[in-house]
């Protein structure tokens, strides 16, 4: 078997089967978790061009008012339509969630290939350097990207993406490594291949659906995250609706009208549950050893 005819792993080679497909709308898993992050991904696409209600105007003579047909599900502390400010908040978390894993993807990728490209004291370097970034978790690096540059959504993504950078350099470094040990990729180096283009031509395609697995986890732990700072009022700042603060400031009316917490505390649970079933879904599907025994 030559470098050529060889460049793509099992787990990679899932993805163009002809079954793929078939078997994916089998799983129970990749198709609740297909469905609920569709409906996030059409909640902040409708936003864009409609809601019910500005989510930026306030009429407090019809504040804390219970679901009706004019507000679906009610109005908040300052008479802002609830559903209209779910709608909008679902774009911000898609839009942190979206950069801060990009971050993590680009920059913890790069680093992962570059330590089982090099090894020796490169790859001890990279990985002492992940360890420390892992000292300090999201919300602990946003209060201090806070204390100097203040508060905002800008920040919120920074401390989100770093702390996403060394998990995809840890991941990516594993699978990797698994690679490099291959024969296809001794046969490349006797070819005369360097470090450089078997990473691209074979390393890096035949640890992709590992990426793509880890890419929807992280994704909802993204969107808890930013959901979690703009509750401490670190995230999101006003008048942009976010799921987070919706949840911050309805907590001092939980005897008043409790489903100012129902309704975005259940838009977090959903979307964070929907986006863990397709990462468990994806990753059933494409590990051939769980694809065999399907």
């Amino acid at each position: 078997m030559n470098a050529t005819t060889a460049t793509v792993a099992p787990s990679a080679a899932a993805l163009q089967v002809p079954g793929f497909w078939r078997r994916a709308l089998q799983h129970r898993s990749f198709v609740l978790g297909g469905v609920l992050t569709l409906l996030l991904l059409l909640a902040a696409g409708v936003s864009l061009v409609w809601t019910p209600w500005s989510p930026y105007d306030m009429d407090m003579a019809n504040k804390l008012k219970p679901p009706s047909g004019a507000h679906w599900l009610g109005t908040d502390t300052y008479g802002r339509d609830v559903g209209s400010l779910l709608l909008v908040g679902a774009r911000a978390s898609i839009l942190v969630g979206m950069i801060a894993v990009g971050i993590g993807l680009v920059v913890g990728t790069a680093l992962g290939l570059l330590a089982a490209a090099r090894r020796g004291w490169i790859e001890e370097t990279i990985m002492r350097l992940t360890d420390f970034t892992l000292a300090f978790p999201a919300i602990l690096s946003a209060i201090m990207l806070t204390a100097v540059f203040g508060a905002g959504i800008v920040n919120a993504i920074i401390a989100i993406g770093i702390y996403n950078i060394p998990t995809f350099a840890r991941i990516t470094r594993a699978s990797a490594n698994a690679i490099w040990s291959r024969e296809y990729v001794a046969a490349a180096r006797a070819c005369g291949k360097g470090s450089f283009a078997i990473t691209m031509q074979h390393v890096l395609p035949n640890i992709s659906a590992v990426l793509i697995v880890q890419i929807t986890i992280r994704f909802a732990i993204a969107i808890l995250a930013e959901a979690a700072l703009s509750y401490l009022g670190l995230g999101t700042q006003p008048p942009q609706p976010s799921w987070g603060r919706m949840l911050s400031e309805a907590q001092t009316m939980m005897f008043q009208s409790p489903l100012l917490a129902v309704f975005p505390g259940m838009a977090i649970a959903f979307a964070v549950l929907g986006l863990n079933l397709l990462g468990d879904g994806l990753r059933d599907l494409l590990d051939p050893r769980l694809a065999r025994a399907r």
